[in-house]
């Protein structure tokens, strides 16, 4: 098969290019795209003018996905391709400015935080026996959750709280499970625990947990080995949409009212752990 002629330069000369030199094509079209006799709709985006592209891209991969056949494998090749042009797109926005970043130092700085946030693969450790691994069968999913926030805390000291970092332009569910997730690591009490009598009451006193203590259930989606909640996935979907459609007989906006619930649990639990 021969490689389609851009009017580029491209990095290799074989049929099959390699994942670096097809990426250096991408970033060479962006190149000409954004440059004078380019295309001048491609020319005139700026970041902010991009971000309803790159979320219209987020869940344009999540339907190819979750189609109804499972996953639509050709959709989402064609799916991350454009997720993929809009990292290169900021990335070549970001380079005109006078204080910007290439989309070089883009993937430098992602690999040095891939390798910094996985030492149990790139670190080699001694075992009982003087060999050396990158793994330890005592790695479950919680202990390498509780490494990875951890290696989080180290890199950015500036976030005290423990709600600090959250997007606030999250949707509103996914705003709330993220809110809950965090609350959980920092031993708060969820609002499963127990509901305030009022918006001015705390929920409860935070939970103590000793140095070291694992906590009694699991409270980090990250550490559940995907597709073992299935049944509890199906019944929470039922309850939730049972909620959307009570909203909806009340005449309120489901995304609003939760945003809202976010908030106030927020409000109530800032600087307590």
């Amino acid at each position: 098969m021969t490689r389609p002629d851009h009017g580029l330069e491209t990095a290799s000369g074989d049929d099959r290019p390699t994942a670096g030199s097809a990426f250096a094509d991408l970033v060479a079209l962006m190149d000409r795209l954004r440059s004078p006799g380019g295309c001048r709709w491609d020319g005139e985006q700026t970041h902010e003018s991009l971000v309803r592209y790159l979320i219209e891209e987020a869940y344009e991969v999540v339907e190819a996905i979750e189609t109804p056949g499972g996953v639509d494998r050709a959709l989402l090749l064609e799916e991350l391709g454009d997720v993929l042009l809009q990292v290169v797109f900021h990335a070549r926005v970001a380079e005109e400015a006078e204080d910007g970043f290439s989309i070089v130092d883009v993937i430098e700085a992602l690999n040095a935080k891939m390798v910094r946030r996985h030492p149990h693969v790139f670190e080699e450790r001694a075992t009982t026996d003087g060999a050396q691994t990158g793994t330890s069968d005592d790695d479950g999913l919680e202990a390498l959750t509780r490494r990875w926030d951890e290696i989080k805390k180290v890199e950015k000291p500036d976030r005290k709280d423990p709600f600090d970092g959250i997007p606030p332009a999250l949707p509103a569910l996914a705003l709330g499970e993220k809110t809950l997730n965090k609350a959980a690591k920092a031993g708060l009490a969820l609002p499963t625990d127990a509901a305030p009598a009022s918006p001015a009451e705390p929920v409860r006193e935070p939970r103590t947990q000793e140095p070291g203590e694992r906590p009694a259930r699991q409270v980090s989606p990250e550490s559940v080995v995907p597709g073992s909640a299935d049944e509890a996935e199906q019944r929470m979907g039922r309850d939730l949409l049972r909620m959307v459609a009570e909203a909806r007989d009340l005449g309120v906006d489901p995304e609003r009212a939760l945003r809202r619930a976010v908030r106030e649990y927020v409000a109530q639990n800032r600087g307590n752990a």
